[in-house]
C-alpha cells in the first residue's frame, strides 16, 4: 500500500535531482513531464463517475479496466438474472475498493508522476552520459 509520507520523500527527493539539471536539461525534462503527467482530478472524476474502472483506463492500466468492467457486469447479471445476493455482493466488493482507490486518488497520482518523473529524469542522464562520453570519443 502507498505510504503518503513516503510518496512525498520520493517527490522532494526528485525534485532536488531535477534542481541539479542544467537549464537546457530541465527545460527538456518539463517539456516531457509536460505531456505524460496524469492530473489526481481527472483521476478522481473518473473514479467517482463510474465505478467500472475508467480511472484504470487514464493510466493505462487496460488489464485492470477491462477487469472491473467485467465484474461489473457480472455483478449486475447476476444481480438481476440469476443470484441476486451474488451479483449484489460482486458489487459492494468492487465498489468498496473502487471507493477506497477514489480516497486516496491524490498519493496515487503523485506516485504515479514520481514514477513519470524518475524515467524521464534517468532518460534525460542517459542522453547526456551517452552524448558527452560522443565528444571525449572523438
Amino acid at each position: 500500500m502507498l505510504n503518503k509520507a513516503a510518496v512525498s520523500l520520493e517527490e522532494e527527493r526528485l525534485r532536488s535531482e531535477i534542481n541539479q539539471l542544467d537549464s537546457e536539461q530541465r527545460k527538456e525534462f518539463y517539456s516531457k513531464a509536460k505531456e505524460r503527467l496524469k492530473d489526481p482530478d481527472t483521476y478522481a472524476v473518473l473514479s467517482w463517475s463510474a465505478v467500472l474502472g475508467l480511472h484504470h483506463f487514464y493510466l493505462g492500466k487496460w488489464q485492470r479496466g477491462v477487469f472491473d468492467i467485467l465484474a461489473m457486469c457480472l455483478g449486475l447479471y447476476l444481480l438481476f438474472y440469476l443470484e441476486s445476493w451474488l451479483g449484489l455482493a460482486i458489487i459492494i466488493i468492487i465498489s468498496i475498493f473502487e471507493l477506497w482507490q477514489l480516497f486516496r486518488s491524490q498519493v496515487i497520482i503523485r506516485d504515479w508522476n514520481n514514477t513519470i518523473y524518475r524515467h524521464i529524469l534517468i532518460e534525460i542522464l542517459n542522453k547526456h552520459t551517452s552524448s558527452h562520453t560522443l565528444k571525449i570519443d572523438e
